[in-house]
């Protein structure tokens, strides 16, 4: 009977296994036939999809000032690195007779999407062995054998890959891919403890985009204690070091202590100070190179002015699915640099808070602080949603018994519907105004604002179940 359940599970494993790769191929087959679409559905143009960060046009636009001996952070057109200019610039003016226009960007994006769910995969199965690991080390192996335990990083990876917003970040020709590409390198190289990796993949987020730079404080608690660990009072009453029997006297209590090394998940300093030492050498050369790029043009502090400049002064009041460009459109010039203060140190005041209570857990913080900073940043588009979505899939058996699931996914179904519209009836139509638009931007942002306090008190109430669990076991042990 044992050897049949065991061919029985294998034939399971092969079947998940042989769909993840179907499920695979057919989106990047749905991604190819909307690519070859008339002018890809013009998804480009949308506001929604392409900002002055992550917007194709523009990037094309700097390589051929570049290419024109001029500096293509000239006028207001691009305000990207140098290092995507000279990876992606060529292949802007490259054109294949008969093909759609930019079909070599678009098959990068595309790769990049695919490299996006592998790793997401990767990284996922990661924290599944992990949390196994936790359970055992609590004695509480028994709840992943009685229930159904769902294979996170295949569903994560799926999620990512068969979301909308995925799709169209990539169909759209937005640069989305390959930032979203480099944050997600930084979290799996953390997991498997692959300091170089890890280093390049923040240090490139954080040139990228800026905002990735807060996930200094996960990825620091992902290389010292690992990617999952159990509250570590719970492994000290566990392991005896904590006792709640006033009862025992102190030698009893002194022979019970177990040494601290015993312990697991102790915190690890090594690999955090060589991933520092890593950051500043994968910074130096980053630097150099956009050097190298610049002393044609220009220098360095151009490309910073421009760039992360750019990002933190908010310059660019166009319309998107964020919720600065309208206050700053509205607010006097004599208050905007205090309230541009407010907005980004909004984000740094719950980096802290969030670490201390979620220090056990670095990979949902980095996924509360990644679904944060894509609702207060300045530019955000739909590639930042499809990330934090598909990291939503990382923790699909812990958030099971989240709230307002289904309320929240209509509301995301009626947003993104309603986002088009509005924009019409604002640009195109005449017959509304910017409140019509900025009203399902708030709606947006009070979308995610929901996600991230359900997600967070779900996860919270999950360890306080482990707890109890845990705290039963102790007593019945002790009996």
């Amino acid at each position: 009977m044992e050897a049949k359940t065991e061919e029985q599970s294998t034939k399971r494993k092969k079947q998940k296994h042989g769909s993840f790769w179907t499920w695979l191929a057919a989106s990047v087959l749905f991604r190819l036939v909307l690519i070859y679409f008339p002018k890809n559905l013009n998804l480009s143009s949308r506001p929604e999809v392409s900002t002055p960060l992550t917007s194709l046009r523009r990037l094309a636009e700097g390589y051929w000032l570049k290419q024109s001996s001029m500096s293509p952070y000239a006028g207001s057109m691009y305000h990207g690195s140098p290092l995507l200019l000279s990876l992606l610039g060529p292949l802007t003016v490259k054109r294949i007779e008969g093909q759609p226009n930019h079909l070599l960007c678009s098959l990068v994006f595309v790769v990049a999407d695919i490299l996006n769910a592998m790793l997401i995969r990767a990284t996922g199965q990661t924290l599944q062995v992990a949390y196994w690991q936790s359970l055992k080390s609590l004695d509480l192996d028994t709840i992943s054998e009685s229930s159904e335990v769902l294979p996170s990083g295949d569903i994560a990876a799926l999620v990512y890959l068969w979301n909308p917003l995925t799709i169209v970040a990539c169909v759209g020709l937005s640069t989305s891919p390959i930032e979203n590409f480099a944050i997600i390198l930084a979290l799996f190289g953390a997991c498997k403890r692959l300091v170089p990796l890890a280093a390049f993949g923040w240090v490139m987020a954080t040139h990228l985009s800026l905002y990735p730079m807060i996930l200094i404080i996960p990825m620091i608690l992902l290389l010292g204690y690992g990617p999952d660990t159990p509250r570590k009072l719970l492994l000290l009453r566990r392991y005896g070091k904590a006792e709640d029997d006033t009862s025992i006297d102190s030698c009893q209590q002194q022979e019970r202590v177990i040494n601290q090394s015993e312990l697991p998940h102790v915190f690890s300093w090594r690999p955090v100070m060589l991933f520092l030492l890593w950051a500043i050498v994968w910074s130096a050369y980053v630097l150099f190179l956009c050097g190298v790029s610049a002393k044609q043009y220009g220098s360095l502090w151009e490309m910073f002015e421009r760039m992360h400049g750019f990002i933190l002064t908010v310059q660019d009041l166009s319309p998107n699915i964020g919720v600065l460009w309208y206050f700053f459109a509205e607010v006097f010039d004599f208050f905007r640099n205090f309230f541009l203060i407010v907005f980004h140190m909004n984000i740094l005041f719950m980096i802290f808070p969030l670490a201390i209570r979620l220090k056990h857990r670095p990979c949902f913080l980095a996924f509360v602080y990644i679904t944060i900073s894509s609702m207060l940043k300045s530019y955000p588009s739909v590639g930042d949603s499809a990330l934090y979505i598909g990291l939503l899939g990382w923790f699909v058996n812990e958030l099971s018994e989240m709230r307002f699931s289904f309320c929240l996914f209509s509301v995301y179904v009626g947003v993104s519907l309603l986002s088009p519209v509005m924009h019409n009836l604002w640009i195109w139509r005449g017959t509304g105004n910017a409140n019509f638009y900025f009203a399902t931007a708030i709606t947006y942002a009070c979308l995610q604002i929901v996600l991230v306090i359900e997600s967070v008190s779900a996860m919270l109430n999950h360890d306080r179940k482990l707890r109890k669990l845990s705290n039963t076991k102790i007593h019945v042990d002790k009996s």
